[in-house]
């Protein structure tokens, strides 16, 4: 019997069968009997060839590749670009061209169609609403936010599981309760709070809105203006201060319609400015008709501006009789 002379011998494949590619014979001098192993199943490529690529790749390759795809993210980085810098007549410009684009994206709402960009194009489209409505803000559009919000509003009702949520998400939802309750759409305040889980009013900014609201119909205005100084979100200042105005517009009219006169200090406190500056200056914008003499504010000619409008009432007797004689001459028969 002849012994092998090393441990491994290379068998071809006239010695060996099943396998017709050469085979490895192992026999490690400590281990039992002989060991047959197949090769690894390589794939061969010739020179100067690529090997192939994993279906997942070269999705993702095509993605990253799709012109229009590429021609919206260069667009909105300009738009970033020019937004860092306040330059917001430049975002008004490209937020249009933003939106033109868009909408040859077919997976945007409503039509939410499968294509392999799908989940790139919705996630640049909800970025790039986000910023339109925070933008709104920054120019103090209402009617522009009111636009962009609603387009951005499908992007986190209707997107769950397909998209990651956004960080922005609750910041924006927010605003809008509070965009709401400015222009006193109390019922529209509170549909738009329904829709939302019920862990959503544990978020700084949710709940924000919720007490405003509060705060706002039980008329404890000076929580309202208070809540100026603890805002979640740096973009809710210019909603705060028009929700101030309002508080302070109605404690006006109720101040002039309940007093003839009233010393400045008073009427600073009541319209809870923190100095006579503020105080003097908001009757010079919104009530100029207001006088202030000798210390006090007088609301009297202000009244005297407003003359009652008088009722004609002998017009509306004659009226209310004739009506009543002609009701008289119907027949019977007619009204039965």
């Amino acid at each position: 019997m002849t012994t092998l002379s090393s441990s491994a011998l290379l068998l071809t494949s006239s010695s060996v069968q099943p396998w017709s590619s050469p085979v490895l014979l192992l026999q490690p001098p400590s281990m039992g009997p002989l060991v047959l192993r197949p090769p690894r199943n390589r794939v061969e490529t010739r020179q100067g060839e690529q090997p192939p690529r994993s279906n997942s790749s070269s999705s993702a390759a095509d993605a990253a590749m799709d012109p229009k795809l590429v021609e919206v993210t260069q667009l909105f980085s300009r738009f970033k670009a020019a937004f860092a810098r306040n330059d917001f007549d430049t975002c008004v410009d490209l937020l249009s061209q933003l939106k033109v684009r868009l909408t040859k994206f077919p997976s945007l709402p409503p039509s939410f169609q499968q294509t392999p960009n799908a989940v790139e194009e919705l996630k640049i489209a909800r970025d790039i609403y986000e910023h339109a409505v925070v933008l709104s803000v920054k120019i103090e559009d209402q009617d522009a936010f009111e636009r962009d919000f609603c387009q951005l509003k499908p992007y986190y009702m209707d997107t769950c599981g397909i998209i990651p949520p956004s960080p922005q998400e609750y910041p924006i939802l927010g605003l809008n309760l509070l965009r709401l309750l400015v222009q006193n759409r109390i019922a529209e305040f509170h549909t738009e709070l329904e829709l939302l889980p019920v862990t959503a009013l544990e978020n700084p900014c949710i709940k924000h809105a919720v007490e405003l609201e509060q705060s706002f119909m039980e008329g404890a205005y000076n929580r309202v203006l208070s809540a100026r100084q603890a805002v979640p979100h740096e973009t809710y200042v210019y909603f705060m201060d028009l929700l101030a105005k309002t508080v302070r517009d109605e404690l006006a009219g109720c101040s002039e319609k309940g007093y003839d006169y009233m010393s400045i200090a008073e009427a600073r406190q009541v319209l809870m400015f923190s100095s006579d500056k503020e105080l003097h200056q908001y009757i010079a914008e919104e009530h100029p008709e207001w006088e202030i003499k000798d210390g006090s504010v007088f609301f009297q000619k202000a009244k005297e501006t407003q003359p009652c409008k008088e009722i004609p009432s002998l017009q509306v007797i004659n009226q209310t009789l004739s009506y009543a004689r002609e009701l008289e001459r119907i027949p019977k028969c007619s009204m039965a």
